[in-house]
């Protein structure tokens, strides 16, 4: 006979997993902004500091922000729940 403590919980309603969802993907597309808004203020007063006429600076770090948001919302996209 089989334990009933092994058996799998049934899975949460619909409306509780919608909201859940919709929680994860607010708070990425927060951290989104939070994250490209400050690599970009640190580019931009790194290139005042320096003196360059150029944003080089603030070009590639919104770039590198760019690319490790998305490597993060791919992550946590493809993750199984």
């Amino acid at each position: 006979m089989e334990d009933p403590s092994y058996r799998k919980k049934p899975p949460p309603p619909a409306k509780k997993r919608n909201r859940n969802l919709l929680l994860r993907y607010a708070g990425l597309a927060f951290q989104m902004m939070a994250t490209l808004g400050l690599a970009v203020f640190i580019g931009y007063k790194l290139d005042q500091w320096i003196g360059w006429s150029f944003p080089i600076l603030m070009i590639i770090f919104s770039l590198l922000a760019l690319t490790l948001l998305l490597w993060q919302i791919i992550k946590d996209t493809r993750r199984n729940e």
